[in-house]
């Protein structure tokens, strides 16, 4: 979720898996929640304008990797399971690596500990590296869990013209083949 406020307008960019389950029939969704926000603002003058974006490959954004482990420490499962089942699914989706480190009473043990993994190359010091982090907290019977997650995509190099992630996955086009055209160097005097 991305919020930007102006003078007389609140932008909110929701960024979901499934759009249509927010949107509803006939955009009724959203039109209900521009009426809650318009009521928890109390101010009647600021508009409201709600835009919803399609995530297109859920399981390489760090934000819902996190989000899906804390609902599932949240219910109880094995910290160790789910985490190796989102490292599983991040490195289907296609990312480069992925590191995941889970802070707290880790299966209700008496005392606290951190705990992290990684599968592939997370370089956090390099600048051109395009790493996605996202924090979360689970809100466990046996205390509060920190769930941290690294994405590393790829490495942006300056200069060069990012190409969006739909036209990567369309075949290129062959461009048609031009004749070459030699000039005539034979050694005819006549």
């Amino acid at each position: 979720m991305h919020i930007e406020r102006k003078a007389d307008q609140i932008d909110l960019e929701v960024r979901t898996a499934r759009p249509g389950v927010v949107v509803g029939r006939g955009g009724a969704g959203i039109e209900a929640l521009r009426v809650g926000l318009q009521k928890q603002i109390k101010d009647e003058t600021r508009q409201i304008k709600i835009n919803v974006v399609e995530v297109a490959r859920v399981d390489a954004d760090a934000g819902l990797i996190c989000e899906y482990i804390t609902q599932q420490l949240e219910r109880r499962v094995s910290f160790r399971r789910v985490v190796r089942q989102a490292i599983q699914r991040a490195q289907r989706a296609g990312v480069e690596g992925i590191k995941i480190q889970v802070s707290g009473r880790l299966n209700g043990a008496e005392i606290a500990r951190t705990e992290w993994t990684r599968e592939g190359r997370v370089p956090l010091h390099t600048l051109r590296a395009n790493i996605d982090y996202a924090y979360r907290t689970a809100q466990t019977t046996y205390g509060i869990l920190g769930v941290k997650t690294w994405v590393f995509k790829g490495e942006v190099i300056p200069g060069q013209e990012s190409v969006p992630e739909d036209n990567k996955a369309q075949p290129r086009r062959r461009q048609p083949r031009r004749r070459q055209q030699f000039d005539d160097r034979s050694n005819n005097d006549s």
